[in-house]
């Protein structure tokens, strides 16, 4: 399929209601199956008893927070550059997906650090630059709100967005380069990963739900953003019916 065409606002917008209902439905159920193949099926773990099963929320929550921020980024960048309407909109409504995902993040690893650290946070590297990708999407979420001039908003935020990518290598490295309490890489030790295979499967299948989820919502939002861009023209009215 032409990629111009995929990219045409209306051809989104018209194309795209049914295919979300159906991933909302099928991610809905892949979720459930995966909370309970992690609290129910997955062994406990012989260090950190049952606590350790937190992680299959918040280990692909922290890795789609960066996930989503790169995505932001480029489309940012796409949408600075050539100016494609629907990068424009994407960029911007990936910031409270982005935003959401770091704070399951932040929250669940607060409730896993109380048992594991004995606190519920410390200012070591991997949270505080976390934090600080919170921020970073806060900033353009409330950057893009405070210009009447949406189109100029995109440009600031996309510049933010894309400034910001530095943040991004400090966290997924930040446990390696500094002394901190937070635990090293266990899945991306791809020759032989901490976890085994039985905690491993189910965090991997997480993954790839909380991806699917992520492509749900930003199908979603960017179906919200060309309804509130689009809203007084003629082919919005006819096929919405106002």
């Amino acid at each position: 399929m032409n990629i111009s065409k995929i990219a045409n606002l209306k051809f989104f917008y018209t194309k795209t209601e049914k295919i979300i209902s159906f991933l909302s439905i099928l991610t809905l159920f892949l979720f459930i199956a995966g909370i309970y193949w992690g609290l129910f099926v997955a062994p406990e773990d012989y260090l950190q008893g049952n606590s350790y099963r937190i992680m299959y929320i918040h280990v692909p929550a922290a890795w789609l927070s960066l996930q989503t921020y790169i995505f932001m980024a480029i489309a940012g960048f796409i949408a600075l550059v050539w100016k494609i309407k629907i990068m424009e909109i994407a960029s911007v409504q990936s910031a409270s997906i982005g935003a959401f995902f770091t704070i399951i993040a932040l929250v669940t690893g607060m409730i896993w650090g109380k048992p594991t650290w004995g606190t519920y946070w410390v200012w070591d590297a991997r949270l505080t630059s976390e934090l600080i990708l919170l921020f970073l999407y806060i900033g353009v979420i409330v950057l893009y709100a405070s210009f009447s001039d949406k189109r100029q908003a995109v440009k600031i935020t996309s510049l933010l967005a894309i400034i910001g990518l530095v943040n991004i290598p400090i966290i997924h490295y930040s446990v390696e380069w500094w002394n901190t309490l937070h635990q090293g890489p266990t899945v991306t030790k791809f020759d032989k990963p901490s976890a085994h295979i039985s905690m491993l499967l189910p965090l991997l299948y997480m993954f790839l739900v909380f991806n699917l989820y992520f492509i749900t919502v930003i199908m979603k939002r960017i179906r919200l953003g060309i309804y509130m861009r689009e809203r007084n023209s003629k082919w919005m009215k006819e096929y919405t019916n106002d």
